[in-house]
């Protein structure tokens, strides 16, 4: 398989040692250095475009890779207010697009563990409930799309809650969710629910980014020959 790597950071250096020890090819790879490179005419020579970089810039690297006619697997976080356009695309051209706040195999069944939580909870009044978050201090988007993706979830299921703010509130309809950026953290997340005796919580830690890379090699390898718009659930079934 060739890939090509836009977003050639800490992630895409992962994500390349993955691939070359699984046998694909880098085909290119974007960074600040060379966005020159960033072509349609170079996108043809990849089978898959992996997308790592910022909010302001994913859609119209995913727009980029759509007029080449390559899938694309994107982890980038802070930009879905395009969503809907990605994936109108994918239904009118026949594109396939890869997206997920978090490709972390833990991430994923940690969802599944809050979703279920939170159906168990939204019975107990007497409980509210906080989502807290800690990443390393390159990361722009705040909160994190994986505590978005968390809150969205509990949301659905309590139906106390109506939305979620950044940081505190005062709101009982409400999920705050605090924010932590420290050094190289590669990320944590827990969701809490406090009531005045006690408290019950669940928490994911990440080691390192490697876990988050493997997701991203094996959705871009899932998502070759298919079309439409793809997620975490499609790959692991869970």
């Amino acid at each position: 398989m060739n890939i090509a790597i836009i977003g050639y950071g800490k992630m895409g250096k992962i994500i390349e040692k993955l691939a070359i020890q699984k046998e694909h090819s880098i085909v290119l790879k974007i960074d600040d250095s060379n966005l020159n490179e960033l072509t349609v005419e170079n996108l043809k020579k990849a089978d898959v475009a992996i997308e790592f970089t910022g909010p302001k810039v994913a859609f119209g690297n995913i727009s980029l890779c759509f007029d080449a006619g390559i899938p694309v697997v994107s982890g980038t976080t802070g930009w879905l207010d395009k969503f809907n356009e990605v994936k109108e695309r994918c239904e009118t051209e026949k594109q396939a697009f890869f997206y997920a706040s978090n490709f972390s195999l833990g991430v994923n069944i940690f969802f599944k563990l809050n979703q279920q939580l939170a159906k168990i909870m939204n019975k107990f009044e007497g409980f509210n409930v906080s989502v807290d978050e800690t990443h390393h201090i390159h990361k722009l988007d705040a909160p994190s799309g994986t505590a978005i993706t968390i809150a969205d979830d509990i949301i659905s299921e309590v139906k106390r809650k109506e939305n979620w703010v950044k940081e505190k509130t005062e709101n009982d309809k409400q999920i705050a969710i605090k924010s932590f950026r420290i050094g190289e953290h590669p990320g944590e997340h827990t969701v809490t629910y406090s009531s005045n005796t006690e408290n019950i919580a669940i928490t994911h830690e990440s080691k390192n980014r490697e876990g988050l890379a493997q997701g991203a090699l094996m959705a871009a390898e899932f998502i070759i020959g298919k079309t439409g718009v793809l997620g975490m659930n499609d790959l692991l079934n869970i």
